[in-house]
């Protein structure tokens, strides 16, 4: 389990222009296609349940069927954030908003890869275990599972015998946090499937619009509600974030000014136009909310009255994206970077923080360019990114998001690719139990708590599993990496970490496409 809390300040980056440069050689020769499919494959490495009749991912099996039982309702399904056995909602919900927001923005480079299909099912499974999971308009289920004693255990989740107590937040005890990255998350699969499900849009828009009240009338902290994810995924940056996150995104679905009148009214109390913030994660929002309000102002998708405070949001959303170009007016501002050129914002799973970076940045390359009524090429046409270092054009944006995913597939001093399963370098020894037991279609021994760790954890060699896709924690700041599996600050992978890259690779395929015609 890769957690981050807030850090609004970091050192100065190293020589960014001379990094990018070491990194164009690479760039002709990723296969973003390719990467793309396997991001998509590894969310059917991480599903919970009972698994599908179509699942491409042999060496798992059907898992967590009895959760929820003892609290007498139905929590099978969903995804295991990490590693580990433990369903947590917070990253879950994260990562499923993630995935419907590079679907909506690149349905189009998705779907020319040959891959919609298969983007549709992985934010529909995270859905349907969301739906079972708000079992009454004040009551969400938070977490199936407890950390501390899944921790004792080394256990293919088929054989798994640790807790599966169900943890949830209501009225008596809130999570507005919690409640609100799930509200954001169905808000934003309901405009994905309008098309194609209008029926199931509106089912989880209904359920977004019901969590949203419930988040705003019953405010508080889900780790405060909930001590056993303190440890884990604690909201240290508080719930304000993922109140407004939620509002934009229902403004964004519903088209009703009542949520954007929320986002404006609420933006200085929960701090939406006052923190500068350099890093975007599965607990801090503001990035991404800043961008969404950004967006609307680009657009001119506003009232008059709104304007200023958009214009306040806007700002912020600036300060983020020239931080991570290094363009913030001097080091506090900035965005370290290593040697190799990778965002580094601290040492536990710190790709979390490249891959929302590389998302945020294409994103925003994209809204530059479409507010001046053409792609980012030819740079000149596009509307420009207001840096303290100068200005900044769509193209740039979408060139350092290149860079990133470039290191990230092996453009970097170590030449490893840091998503599992692409190229022929890439973490071996990820933290990650069902990867690193025999699967159970190949051995159906029952394998124990004890026996996981002796016979497999502490296992010199290569997992017998790859699984494909996963994007690990990734090297320190000086692009140093050690693929062992104890050191999982840096070889364990988590869903929030993929989850941003299936958009941007989508694109950056689409990109290079373009390029060769």
């Amino acid at each position: 389990m890769a957690g981050g809390g807030v850090k609004t300040t970091t050192l100065a980056p190293l020589c960014a222009v001379l990094a990018l440069v070491l990194l164009l050689p690479f760039a002709a020769g990723f296969d973003y296609k390719r990467a793309l499919h396997s991001s998509l494959l590894y969310f059917e490495a991480q599903r919970s349940g009972h698994l599908p009749y179509n699942q491409r991912v042999k060496w798992r099996g059907h898992s967590g069927l009895a959760d929820g039982l003892q609290q007498g309702v139905d929590l099978v399904g969903g995804y295991y954030d990490a590693g580990d056995n433990v369903k947590f909602g917070l990253p879950m919900a994260f990562t499923v908003t993630m995935l419907s927001w590079g679907a909506i923005e690149f349905r189009d480079d998705i779907a020319a890869a040959g891959e919609w299909r298969h983007v549709l099912e992985a934010i529909k499974w995270g859905t349907d275990y969301l739906v079972k999971a708000h079992t009454e308009p004040d009551v969400l289920w938070a977490e199936v599972g407890d950390g501390d004693t899944d921790h004792y255990c080394w256990q293919r989740p088929e054989d798994m015998t640790t807790s599966r107590q169900a943890y949830k937040v209501d009225r008596d005890n809130p999570g507005s946090d919690l409640v609100g990255e799930t509200a954001a998350a169905m808000a934003a699969a309901s405009i994905v499937f309008r098309r194609s499900n209008p029926s199931y849009a509106h089912l989880l828009l209904r359920h977004a619009e019901q969590l949203f009240e419930f988040g705003d009338k019953h405010r508080g902290k889900y780790d405060r509600s909930i001590s056993e994810v303190w440890r884990y995924y604690a909201s240290v940056s508080g719930y304000g974030d993922e109140m407004l996150w939620a509002a934009l995104w229902l403004h964004r679905a519903t088209g009703r000014t009542e949520y954007l009148d929320y986002a404006v009214d609420m933006a200085d109390e929960f701090g939406g136009t006052s923190w500068d913030i350099n890093e975007f994660s599965w607990d801090v929002k503001y990035a991404g909310l800043q961008i969404l309000a950004a967006k609307l102002l680009l657009e001119g998708r506003h009232r008059p009255e709104h304007r200023r405070t958009l214009e306040r949001y806007a700002l912020k959303a600036e300060y983020y994206l020239c931080a991570c170009l290094g363009k913030n007016g001097g080091a506090a501002g900035n965005v370290n970077r290593t040697a190799g050129g990778m965002l580094y914002v601290r040492r536990w799973n710190n790709m979390q923080y490249v891959t929302n970076a590389a998302f945020l940045l294409t994103v925003y390359a994209r809204y530059l360019a479409s507010a001046a009524g053409a792609e980012p090429q030819p740079p000149r046409s596009s509307p420009v990114l207001r840096c303290p270092d100068g200005p900044v054009r769509a193209d740039e944006l979408l060139a350092l998001a290149r860079a990133q995913a470039d290191y990230v597939l092996g453009a970097n001093p170590a030449g490893v690719s840091y998503m599992v399963g692409y190229g022929r370098r890439f973490p071996r020894r990820v933290h990650h139990r069902a990867a690193s037991i025999v699967s159970h279609r190949a051995d159906g021994r029952f394998v124990g708590c004890v026996q996981g760790y002796d016979n497999w954890f502490r296992r010199a060699g290569s997992n017998p599993n790859v699984v494909v896709g996963a994007i690990v924690g990734g090297p320190d700041h000086r692009d140093r990496f050690s693929d062992r599996r104890n050191n999982y600050m840096q070889t364990e992978a988590c869903t929030y970490n993929t989850a941003p890259m299936v958009g941007v690779f989508a694109h950056l395929h689409s990109q290079a496409a373009r390029r060769q015609r």
